[in-house]
């Protein structure tokens, strides 16, 4: 328990001295120098030359090792997969991405195997290697890490944790795709130091992860989030989910793409593009798209009542043809009371939220089993 006491306050506050982490936690300081010897000793913490003196002797300040080991981070979409590497603080040392045009298990499994090999050849050296494997996926998740239902990737019941353990021995964490996000924008993006933040992913489909207090909230089941499907036509489209009128239906990438298919385009990429050229069709296209998402996310500040509500994923690349839109509609359908002090953002990390998020999880297993 100790050790794990000194091993956070030189991750949380690092540069320090021995004495610092005396003050910081109230261990004496025979304890904490064999704690910090042990703790250098694992390769975890190391000594960064002479700090200043206060009178006496200067003393030795210590820092994380942030590469003892790194993690694999991938987010698993339903047309890509992208992935990275990191190191134990989360900074990106590699990264790639896939196109992904088939979704059967099988297929998708070997894509995602490949994904990971690539990327573990690329770490360096390291005392502890690759600590563990994060995914986010676009689905309902259990306890176990089995996906048991993707509609948009027409998944049920696939052990994906059970998979990637067997082939590759390591620790897996499987989470939904918006959950990791938000974690990703929580830790290293918009969502650094907010108490109450609802991060929207919105890609092919739209999910949500839910921080309340700080915490990421799931839910009786652990399946909360799956906001893409409220409903917000009564009469509206069917949806793969099984529901109609579902909130993806009228605010995703694939919307978009739906209604651009008549001026001729078939990407996000070449929409932006255009966009960006100056196209004024492609420009009201794309807000109308942001109407229909403020439409959905005033509906969850009216019932969260969050300090920020932060978009993600591939559709946050469009926030200058969104975000005028996006805002009026939560202004016209929020309580006055509820958009007081609320916050529309969009994601610091852009369609990388999930990816830093998943490998924050593999992170954080890594540290949970070295601090027991």
């Amino acid at each position: 328990m100790n050790t794990s006491i000194v091993l956070e306050a030189v991750i949380k506050h690092a540069p320090l001295s021995r004495a610092q982490i005396s003050e910081l936690t109230g261990l004496n300081k025979a304890t904490v120098s064999s704690l910090v010897q042990d703790l250098i000793d694992s390769n975890l913490v190391l000594e960064n030359g002479p700090g200043e003196s206060s009178g006496g002797r200067k003393p030795v300040m210590l820092l994380f090792n942030g590469t003892a080991g790194y993690a694999v981070g991938i987010d698993l979409g339903v047309n890509y997969i992208r992935g990275l590497l990191s190191d134990l603080e989360g900074n990106v040392v590699s990264e790639t991405q896939r196109r992904l045009k088939r979704h059967d298990p099988d297929f998708t499994m070997e894509q995602l195997a490949g994904c990971i090999e690539e990327l573990m050849q690329e770490a360096p050296e390291s005392a502890y290697g690759i600590v563990g494997i994060g995914v986010g996926v676009p689905g309902i998740v259990d306890d176990h890490g089995s996906i048991l239902f993707a509609p948009n990737l027409k998944w049920r019941q696939v052990e994906l944790q059970r998979l990637l353990e067997e082939r590759f021995g390591l620790p897996v964490t499987i989470d939904n795709e918006a959950n990791a996000g938000a974690q990703g924008e929580q830790k290293y993006g918009a969502g650094r130091g907010i108490r109450n933040q609802i991060y929207v992913s919105v890609g092919i489909g739209i999910g949500t992860g839910i921080i309340l207090n700080k915490e990421l909230y799931k839910g009786a089941s652990g399946f909360s989030g799956e906001l893409g499907h409220l409903s917000i036509e009564y009469n509206g489209k069917p949806c793969s989910c099984g529901n109609q009128g579902c909130w993806e239906l009228y605010a995703s990438e694939n919307a978009l793409l739906e209604r651009a298919a008549s001026l001729g385009f078939d990407s996000l990429e070449d929409l932006l593009a255009s966009a960006e050229d100056g196209n004024e069709q492609v420009r009201e296209l794309i807000s109308s798209i942001g109407d229909y998402l403020g439409a959905g996310i005033a509906n969850i500040v009216n019932v969260f009542n969050p300090d920020v509500v932060i978009i993600g994923n591939r559709m946050s690349r469009a926030k200058a043809w969104l975000e005028q839109s996006v805002q009026a509609a939560v202004d016209r359908r929020t309580l006055s009371y509820h958009r007081e002090r609320l916050l529309i953002l969009f994601a610091e990390l852009q369609d990388q939220s999930a990816v830093r998020g998943a490998a924050y999880y593999a992170i954080s297993k890594f540290f949970t089993k070295i601090k027991s």
